[in-house]
């Protein structure tokens, strides 16, 4: 039903009404509406604050190479998850085997020279310096090892942390320097968004704080992981970073809007279904109904919408809808 015909079916009830008057007054029958009314409400509502962020996490590394070389294999690329540690590619490393091999071979000659020194030195043969010495020569030799080690261990590219790679710069047979950019490692997981809320906003905020985070067409729900301590003085705002819970369409780097705390205000609501499609209110006061143009606001959930003007609290509103 309309507000035309709701308009239609009150003038024809107070026709009726009034006609029948005329001809035995009943000053204490009321006339009844043409349909079910209800009451605007005085309602308090709290308005989140919507700010804009982007999603991000801690764990987003550009994996450089750490040692000189050309790369001979790539075993990892776009969009493979990785495991901590897993190798994603190698450079050319025959020079550094063979200089682990070389001080593999000298620590080992030392450490024969050092047995039999002990041995001299239990016997009293030798002095007390010689003995240092050897003992010294044995200890550098196993530092030479242990630096063998690392050179070679360096020509492996390695992930920093479980995650998926994300960028891929390396190519295969291309030299590569120390510092240069091969992959980039991202984890998936927790997404993080930070937002510069008002200092007025944030004083309701706390650790735990329920939040929401909107990225498009899609929302997912998220929670307070910190609050600044301190207020911005150049901006009047405190940072805030919320933890979203993973869905599919939100991931690091999208831009969202984070909606959070609000303040508490009072407002008029009524059922959605007491206005017309063409914004029009039947009200129903003294026996009639009168069409009134009315601004709605935003949902307030339950089938109620705010009502920013043309109503008061109280007045009975007549339903488009049983």
């Amino acid at each position: 039903m309309n507000a035309r015909t709701l308009a239609c079916s009150a003038l024809a009830a107070a026709a009726a009404i009034g006609c029948g008057a005329a001809a035995s007054p009943a000053p204490d029958r009321r006339v009844a509406p043409p349909g079910p009314t209800v009451a605007v409400e005085s309602v308090t509502v709290s308005t989140p604050v919507d700010l804009p962020a982007q999603v991000y996490v801690e764990r987003d590394a550009v994996v450089h190479a750490r040692s000189q070389g050309t790369v001979n294999w790539i075993g990892a690329d776009i969009g493979q998850p990785v495991r901590a540690g897993q190798t994603l590619a190698r450079l050319e490393s025959v020079d550094e085997e063979i200089a682990l091999d070389r001080a593999v071979n000298a620590r080992d000659l030392s450490a024969g020279a050092a047995a039999r020194q002990r041995e001299l030195a239990g016997r009293g043969m030798v002095t007390r310096a010689d003995s240092e010495q050897v003992e010294s020569q044995f200890r550098q030799s196993q530092l030479a090892v242990r630096q063998a080690r690392r050179d070679l261990e360096l020509t492996r590219v390695t992930a920093p942390f479980a995650g998926v790679v994300s960028a891929r710069y390396a190519r295969a047979g291309r030299l590569a320097a120390p510092g240069d950019s091969l992959f980039r490692v991202t984890a998936l997981a927790p997404l993080l968004a930070a937002v510069q809320v008002p200092e007025t906003e944030a004083r309701s905020l706390r650790a735990g704080s329920v939040a929401e985070v909107v990225a498009s067409s899609i929302t997912a729900s998220a929670r307070v992981q910190r609050v600044a301590p301190v207020v911005d003085a150049a901006s009047g705002t405190r940072q805030v970073i919320v933890e979203v819970r993973p869905v599919r369409g939100i991931m690091p780097g999208a831009t969202v809007s984070v909606r959070l705390g609000g303040a508490s205000r009072r407002t008029l609501a009524l059922p959605k279904d007491a206005v017309s499609n063409d914004g029009l209110a039947m009200v129903w006061s003294g026996g009639r109904a009168t069409a009134r143009p009315v601004t709605l606001g935003g949902d307030l959930g339950g089938g109620r919408v705010e009502v920013l003007a043309g109503l008061a609290a109280g007045e009975q509103v007549i339903r488009s809808r049983p």
